[in-house]
């Protein structure tokens, strides 16, 4: 009678308990930044007796941060990839003059120099791109010397005076509200225009994941598990439906630069995920040399991340410059180092070939929450500068001890 041998090399399937706490295991990273702003957030809502969360403060938060969470999109992809970006703040503060100057100088209309401050944000970052990508100079030396440059540029298209009185619509972008007078708070709790936008956004969240994990599973690709799965999704949905319920009870309702910015998360994660680009992206910063012996257009890449992180700039520029209604001289100062400081929060590896957008986001947040918590505490600047230092340090230093607790656990 034939036996039947097992071949030792075919491993045996996990028990679903220690599967999922191997799953959760090598999730840690991204788990714990998470975890960390729902303390973060609890605890300042207990220290401050419940301002934090009070809707207008919510509301204030985002516009507050807007343009940082923004620039922490292309700067997560840009430290994907192994680069960095100095220059981002001075071309944010080059952008907004130059659009100062074509509303109140040249008379342009609002949204022409829009159009032409986006464009002209493109043509910096293709400045910078070439230089990296073609040249071979290191991204460090490019954008620091693109953060002087622009700087300087600045200041001397303005002549270090500052523009002051944009129009209406020009404003509405940084500061402005979704239908404002819609749904009037004397006659309305809730301003229903939020809540249906929120409504709107858990149902999409629910059919692309629902289809994401349908098509993973269908490919034999789908490692998470189901209990895991679920509880993940019903979480963010949460999250999403809280954050409505504050913002729909705000006086003004859903700020315009929150619309613009779930627009933009949702359209560069499905780029980072599910695009050729993305993937590439992920090669080039993981392993150069594998990248470009696979067929990877290298040069292509760092090229059109540049570009793509000069677009972000200017929009970052155009919402600071109408949210303040005024471009100056300094504006956009230290924009870098806190887009930097959200890329790494958020779970970026500092060589490379790591890092999601959702993540970028939620260190920018975590960032936005500390500056928002401290000074409604009376926290003097000083004090507020320590503690986000030593918060990035914490980040940085959990990330190197993940991936040496990972690389121990493979030998």
């Amino acid at each position: 009678m034939a036996t039947t041998v097992k071949d030792p090399a075919v491993a045996m399937p996990q028990p679903p308990v220690k599967h999922g706490i191997s799953f959760l295991t090598s999730r840690l990273r991204q788990i714990g930044i998470f975890v960390a702003l729902l303390v973060i957030v609890t605890l300042f809502q207990v220290l401050t007796g419940g301002a934090l969360l009070q809707p207008d403060n919510v509301s204030n938060i985002i516009v507050q941060n807007s343009y940082i969470l923004l620039l922490a999109i292309g700067m997560v992809m840009i430290i994907v990839a192994g680069h960095i970006d100095l220059s981002v703040g001075s071309v944010a503060a080059f952008v907004g003059a130059m659009s100062g100057i074509m509303v109140q100088d040249w008379s342009f209309p609002w949204w022409l120099a829009f159009i032409v401050s986006l464009v002209i944000g493109g043509l910096v970052g293709a400045w910078q791109g070439f230089w990296v990508a073609y040249v071979g100079i290191p991204a460090f030396i490019v954008t620091l010397a693109g953060m002087l440059v622009f700087r300087g540029l600045t200041q001397i298209v303005l002549e270090n005076q500052r523009i002051t009185g944009f129009p209406e619509e020009y404003r509405q972008l940084g500061g402005g509200f979704l239908f404002p007078g819609l749904f009037p708070a004397e006659t309305n709790i809730l301003d229903w225009t939020t809540v249906g936008l929120g409504v709107i956004a858990v149902v999409l969240l629910v059919v692309s994941q629902l289809r994401g994990r349908a098509t993973r599973a269908r490919l034999n690709l789908e490692d998470e598990p189901a209990a895991w799965f679920f509880t993940k999704l019903a979480f963010i949905a949460v999250i999403i439906l809280g954050l409505t319920y504050l913002l729909a009870g705000s006086r003004s309702g859903t700020p315009i630069v929150l619309v613009v910015l779930g627009v933009l998360i949702v359209a560069y994660s499905l780029v980072m995920s599910n695009s050729v680009f993305g993937r590439h992206i992920y090669a080039r910063g993981g392993n150069l040399q594998a990248a470009q012996l696979s067929g990877v257009n290298t040069k292509r890449i760092d090229f059109m991340l540049f570009v793509n992180m000069g677009v972000l700039a200017a929009l970052a520029g155009l919402i600071f410059t109408g949210r303040l209604n005024s471009a100056g001289p300094g504006a956009g100062n230290l924009f870098e180092l806190d887009a930097i400081a959200a890329a790494f929060i958020g779970g970026a590896a500092v060589t490379g070939g790591v890092g999601t957008v959702i993540g970028a986001i939620t260190g920018g947040l975590i960032m936005g929450v500390l500056n928002n918590g401290m000074s409604l505490l009376g926290v003097g600047i000083d004090y507020q500068q320590f503690i986000k230092g030593m918060v990035l340090l914490l980040a940085v230093g959990f990330d190197v001890f993940n991936k040496r607790r990972a690389s121990s656990a493979l030998k």
